[in-house]
């Protein structure tokens, strides 16, 4: 039944999830305005930054592999083509 959907209702769902992962970087900056480096708990454990900024580059392409195979799983698809 999703395959007959209008593009805009399929595109809406990631697009909403992309404004607010920016809300929440914009508020995010706001609450803490001194660069994460600098901050006190930054300076106590200089391997938390790393791993920090290591998970904000690496979790949202796995997230979404993870959501884009249980699309797969879900409709059964093995990704053939059908040609």
């Amino acid at each position: 039944m999703s395959e007959f959907k209008p593009e805009w209702q399929r595109l809406l769902p990631p697009w909403l999830a992309a404004l607010g992962v920016s809300a929440l970087l914009v508020a995010a900056g706001r609450r803490w305005p001194t660069p994460l480096l600098e901050q006190p708990w930054a300076l106590a454990h200089p391997q938390r930054p790393a791993t920090l900024a290591l998970l904000l580059v690496l979790l949202p392409p796995l997230l979404m592999a993870l959501w884009l195979a249980a699309g797969m799983v879900r409709h059964h698809d093995r990704g053939e083509s059908s040609d």
